[in-house]
């Protein structure tokens, strides 16, 4: 099962962080790959809550729908495909790191995520998408980063 995993320290609470990830319509705020994403029924997000949501992978547009899986709030949330082109787990780990949190983002895929491309494609497309992950974590503690300075200044 092919994996990707990356990590970030971001200089904020993890109760702070874990909600504004529970929410799928942050998605596309943070993540390159997402062109949307929401929340299936009624809020707030909990385990066997769907989302719903469109992303793009070598400019390719892949719909999916997603199950909760995981949701230990403020440190471990999970989801899991139950219709889309690629069969994937995504989870969010939440750790305590010094005066911020480590956020490590693991997604695993049964075939790699190439396979809508072909099995010759996955080393190319598994590697693009990790270094997609590192940005959109990058940017995702931007975001906090900078809420942090104008709630400050």
């Amino acid at each position: 099962m092919p994996t990707i995993e990356e990590s970030v320290v971001i200089d904020a609470p993890q109760e702070e962080i874990y909600d504004y990830l529970l929410d799928p319509t942050h998605l596309p705020e943070f993540s390159g790959s997402i062109i949307n994403a929401e929340l299936e029924g009624p809020g707030p997000a909990q385990v066997g809550s769907r989302f719903r949501g469109t992303t793009k992978v070598l400019g390719r547009a892949i719909d999916w729908v997603a199950e909760v899986t995981e949701h230990e709030r403020p440190r471990r949330q999970s989801i899991r495909s139950v219709e889309s082109k690629v069969d994937f787990t995504g989870t969010y780990t939440l750790e305590p790191e010094g005066s911020g949190t480590r956020v490590t983002y693991r997604l695993e895929t049964s075939q790699g995520l190439g396979g809508v491309f072909g099995s010759l494609a996955d080393a190319l497309v598994n590697k693009t998408y990790a270094r997609q992950v590192r940005a959109d974590l990058a940017t995702l503690a931007e975001i906090f980063t900078e809420h942090r300075e104008s709630s400050t200044g």
